[in-house]
């Protein structure tokens, strides 16, 4: 997930002498266990051990790299958001607001995704770290698509001026997680089409 280090010629930096060195693909399969183990446990009943296990190395792997299965998660939510969600430019409102809707609900739909977000959602409401986490992976980063989004529709004069990129989010966003996070319900055929359409005429006509 993160790529290793290099010097300008492409080669391996090496480590200072004495540091310990740790192997990216470890680390990797370490991260793709978390998700796995999300999935099937959830954070409360989720181990080192059951990781570990999953991951197919030693415990001491795990806590040479994270304090704790919180810093685990932690660490794990910050990756992803560093990842970030690219801003559509496909030239009109209708468009941007259809491929946002594209991409969230590939995300939500994806079967880790769909188990580890409810549940990261509700141990957020517990634990003040992983609310902050979320709210950075999630809101932090959807809040700034939509701002680009509205942006270009105001300087297409689709939208006034003034128009509120939240409010854009909550109408495009909210009935997509509703259904697939929520009510946990299959998209009809044309249905992000139809919810494309009914956003951009809210936005339109407030």
């Amino acid at each position: 997930m993160l790529r290793a280090m290099t010097t300008e010629r492409g080669t391996r930096r090496r480590a200072p002498a004495g540091a310990a060195v740790l192997r990216e693909d470890v680390t990797d399969a370490i991260r793709a266990a978390v998700f796995e183990e999300l999935a099937a446990v959830g954070f409360a009943r989720m181990s080192i051990e059951g990781i570990a296990r999953r991951a197919g190395v030693g415990k001491t792997a795990v806590y040479r790299r994270w304090k704790s299965k919180l810093a685990l998660v932690l660490d794990l939510v910050a990756a992803v958001a560093a990842q970030g969600m690219p801003a559509p430019a496909t030239g009109s409102l209708y468009g941007d607001v259809r491929a946002v809707l594209e991409l969230a609900a590939y995300a939500l739909r994806h079967p880790v995704a769909s188990q580890v977000i409810p549940d990261l959602l509700v141990e957020a409401a517990r634990n003040p770290e992983i609310s902050d986490a979320i709210k950075a992976a999630l809101l932090d980063q959807q809040q700034g698509v939509a701002a680009v989004v509205v942006r270009e529709a105001v300087a297409r004069g689709e939208l006034p001026e003034g128009s509120d990129p939240d409010r854009a989010l909550d109408l495009i966003v909210g009935p997509l997680y509703w259904r697939l996070v929520v009510v946990r319900g299959e998209l009809p055929q044309g249905y992000l089409d139809d919810l494309a359409a009914s956003a951009v005429a809210a936005l339109q006509h407030t």
